[in-house]
Order: C-alpha cells, then structure tokens, then sequence
C-alpha cells in the first residue's frame, strides 16, 4: 500500500529548528519518510518512534542533540506517516524493521550509530543491539522493556497481561481498523490522551497526528502488532552497548518492575525512574533529554 498522494503537511515544516529537512530515502524496497539535522561529520544518532507515534514524537529532542553536536535522522518507520505502507503482516516483521534501521545507518555513510527508542520504536532498538552488535554505538530506551523480560512477564503475571491487552486485540482481523478509524479516529486520540498525562497532547498537536495517521491508515499500525506476534527472539538476550533506561513510573500500560529487570540485562546499563510521568516520558520531562545527551556524549 503506498503512502495517499496529499500534501506533505507532517514533514520536517513542522518544527522550526534551523537545517532540519525531509526526505525520502530507498530503504529495502521502500521509500521512507527521514527527518534529518545536523553536520554529517558530526556522531549519529537515529531516533525511533513507536505506536501511533511519527518523527514528530522527538520534536523535544531533535534541537538540543544538533546543538549538543549530534548529526540527528528521525525515520517514519514503514507504515507512518508519509513513508511506504507495504501490505500484509510479514512486512512488519521485527527483523524486517531492524533491517530498515540497518540500511538507514549505512546510508548515512556510517558503520554504526547511537540508537535511541520509545515505545514500539525500543522494541526496534533492542533487537537492533541483541541482532547486530557493531552497529549499535550506545543505546537508549524510553518506556519499554527488554524484549526477554517482556516475554517472562507476559507469562508470569497476570497483571501485565491484562495491561497488555491491546496487543491481544490488535490480532483480531479488521474489528480493530475498524474501531480505531470510525468517528474521525477518536479511538487513536483516546489512546494518546488516556496514556499521557493532562496537556502532554493540545489541541494543535493532536490535529497534526491526526494528520499523520490519514496518509497510510491504521492497519500498517495495527500490523506492526501483528507482525511482533511472528517474529523471532533475537539470538542472545545480553546488550553488551552502553545502555540507558529512562521510564515513567506511571505507566498505564507497562509495569515499572520491567524496567528493572531490563538492566540486567545490559553489561553497562543505567536505570532512571521518573516519578509522576507517563509513558511519554521524554515530552514531559526536560530531564529525559539531558539524560540522553549525557549518555550519548
């Protein structure tokens, strides 16, 4: 399926910051949508969105990384936003995702990158340390866990499984399309609004994900789900990169234990909890930001 011919009105003119730019690039046999600041010659870093995120999900991050002297590529991962939609479950694939991420680093001209993911766009981040090592310079994950503590807890607390239960309701075939799409998507608002604290999304913003979600639909979305269903554990469960955590403690769809657990993990792992904050934890806590920064560096 590919991206809807309209406007480009969720490229990089929606951030001010000076040099950012969009553009396509072929990535296995797909155009993705890049957003992309900083001098080339400057360390990579590569931010990673999950669900129903798009770049603009690091509009907080992406000017203080330039200005910390960071070269910074934002992708919409297929199927967002105004990158490629493919049809079918097995083109979301987690090894599928980590391969884009793969091609995206090598078309910069690098060998590796610093990594940093939030949400679905962490599970991306893990499996890309766990499957290629080298490519991974120092790696940072927001609100998600490591995906070996995230399978033992699915199978020992009840608890978690029942906060996981849109992971289940995503395999159902077409009703959740359905449900998220009708009366203008105020079902995928909800899942904004409900998992966030009071003002994280206004009124603007929410409109521009709005936007965000028409160009490619909701089953490209739905099907990363899915397609995590199929995938296969990466071939060891220990990070040897320097990893940094940082997690919301108030996070209505994850456990704060995982994040603990997640860290040992990590040959060289940081944890820091922030109390108070949602699962988006990285636009409501300036601290976040220089946390990563600090790690980076």
């Amino acid at each position: 399926m590919a991206v809807t011919e309209t406007s480009p009105d969720t490229d990089a003119s929606l951030l001010t910051v000076h040099g950012l730019e969009s553009s396509y690039r072929e990535i296995n046999d797909l155009q993705l949508h890049v957003v992309a600041v900083g001098d080339p010659d400057d360390p990579l870093v590569v931010l990673l969105h999950g669900h129903p995120d798009f770049w603009y999900g690091w509009r907080d991050q992406i000017g203080p990384l330039v200005d910390a002297g960071f070269r910074v590529v934002v992708p919409d991962q297929r199927g967002c936003n105004l990158s490629d939609a493919p049809d079918g479950i097995d083109a979301y694939r987690l090894s599928t995702l980590v391969a884009d991420v793969c091609e995206l680093i090598h078309g910069e001209g690098q060998e590796s990158a610093h990594v940093v993911g939030h949400d679905f766009g962490g599970f991306v981040a893990w499996h890309l340390a766990l499957r290629h090592p080298s490519i991974v310079n120092h790696l940072g994950i927001l609100n998600v866990p490591h995906p070996t503590v995230y399978r033992k807890t699915l199978r020992s607390s009840p608890q978690q499984i029942i906060r996981s239960w849109y992971v289940w309701f995503y395999q159902i075939p077409t009703l959740p399309e359905w449900l998220l799409r009708r009366n203008d998507m105020d079902n995928m608002v909800d899942s904004l609004e409900t998992t966030s604290n009071e003002g994280t999304f206004d009124g603007e913003t929410i409109k521009r994900y709005k936007t965000a979600w028409q160009y490619t639909g909701i089953e490209p979305r739905i099907n990363w789900y899915r397609g995590f269903r199929r995938s296969v554990s990466p071939p060891r469960d220990t990070v040897t990169q320097p990893t940094l955590i940082c997690w919301g403690e108030d996070d209505i769809a994850l456990r704060p234990s995982m994040a603990e657990e997640s860290v040992e993990y990590c040959n060289d792992g940081q944890l820091r909890m922030f109390p108070d904050a949602s699962h988006w934890v990285h636009n409501e806590r300036e601290e976040v930001t220089e946390e990563l920064i600090q790690h980076l560096a």
